[in-house]
């Protein structure tokens, strides 16, 4: 039903439409009628990070920030969800409007900035939810929180949604916070790291289960701030890397409504760089570190694009907005197809 909803979902204003298509997926799911949506081919398992996932495909951040939408969500057929981006404290994010669509380019543009309602509602909504797939949990600082106390925001919300997360996502990479990317470069990366995997041994021996740890880039860096990243997860263990956030460029939309809006671009004009970014990392850690893969995935080729230039997983969001959960099963079958075809052509 979404190819004709969504004609009457994009005469309104953006937030507003994607609160209402939660809504009503909420209500679709309470009725039993998402199964209806579920895609099909689930069921393609692969082991990243020691967690066995149902299939590679995930729910990326930012749809669902405070996991109150988790039951209907996990009801369409993905692999793995990931909520958030959460922060120690509640906070608005920024003024209003601030989300934005350019249609013609299958493009969001966005400058949130971290709103969501606290680590603090985002356990409760997720043990009430008792969700059993693999979950994922997205935490950031609070906008107010000095970049040197940056570290400290962190650990309060590894140490809240430990016991409940399967993989744990740290987003320094958000355009829409002021002063967070700069969490990404040298000494202040390399101490957020350091205080982030002793934390994690730390909690790894309380609660008795290890969680890795991901941390999630922004696709405007050189190959030598690329380069420099890639080592300094080598050098502190980290579990996973997240490539990519949104993008600060506007290749692909200049001179398109809303183009010249500010805030992160996400969609189809974010497809080439984002892989480009997981190619280079790729080659860059040679499978040391797993890659989720993100960013323009609009179609089964995209998705694919990303798990060629060397993902072990892709997450999707802006491509739902303009296609619905019709592309998680295009993608998930494109990859059933794919693994039929390797099968038929190894020798008897």
């Amino acid at each position: 039903m979404y190819p004709i909803l969504r004609p009457l979902l994009f005469r309104l204003e953006p937030e507003l439409a994607h609160a209402l298509t939660l809504q009503g997926l909420k209500y679709a799911h309470l009725l039993g009628l998402t199964r209806l949506a579920r895609a099909r081919a689930t069921e393609q398992p692969c082991r990243v990070m020691g967690i066995e996932f149902p299939n590679p495909v995930g729910l990326a951040a930012g749809l669902d920030k405070n996991g109150d939408y988790l039951p209907a969500l996990s009801s369409l057929g993905f692999g793995f969800i990931e909520l958030g981006t959460v922060t120690p404290r509640p906070q608005p994010g920024n003024p209003r409007p601030r989300l934005f669509r350019l249609p013609q380019a299958q493009a969001i543009i966005n400058r949130m900035g971290f709103n969501n309602k606290g680590v603090d509602h985002l356990v409760v909504q997720v043990r009430k939810a008792r969700y059993r797939g693999v979950l994922g949990i997205n935490i950031g600082k609070n906008f107010d929180t000095p970049l040197e106390r940056a570290n400290e925001d962190y650990l309060i919300g590894m140490r809240k949604v430990y016991a409940l997360a399967d993989y744990i996502v740290i987003n320094v990479s958000s355009p829409n916070t002021a002063g967070l990317r700069d969490l990404q470069h040298g000494d202040l990366l390399a101490d957020l790291l350091a205080a982030l995997k002793q934390e994690q041994q730390r909690l790894a021996q309380q609660h008795g289960r290890y969680v890795p740890l991901v941390i999630k880039i922004a696709p405007d860096m050189s190959e030598q701030e690329l380069d420099q990243v890639a080592e300094q997860l080598l050098a502190h263990g980290i579990d996973g890397v997240a490539a990519t956030n949104t993008t600060l460029s506007r290749a692909g939309v200049q001179g398109l409504r809303h183009g010249d809006q500010g805030g992160g671009l996400s969609g189809r004009p974010l497809q080439q760089r984002a892989t480009d970014v997981v190619h280079h990392l790729h080659r860059r850690l040679q499978g040391r570190i797993p890659i989720i893969g993100i960013g323009g995935i609009v179609d089964a080729a995209s998705a694919l694009e990303k798990l060629q230039a060397g993902a072990s997983l892709v997450q999707l969001y802006s491509g739902l907005v303009y296609r619905g959960p019709t592309l998680l099963d295009e993608v998930l079958t494109a990859l059933w197809q794919q693994k039929l075809r390797r099968y038929a052509a190894v020798p008897a």
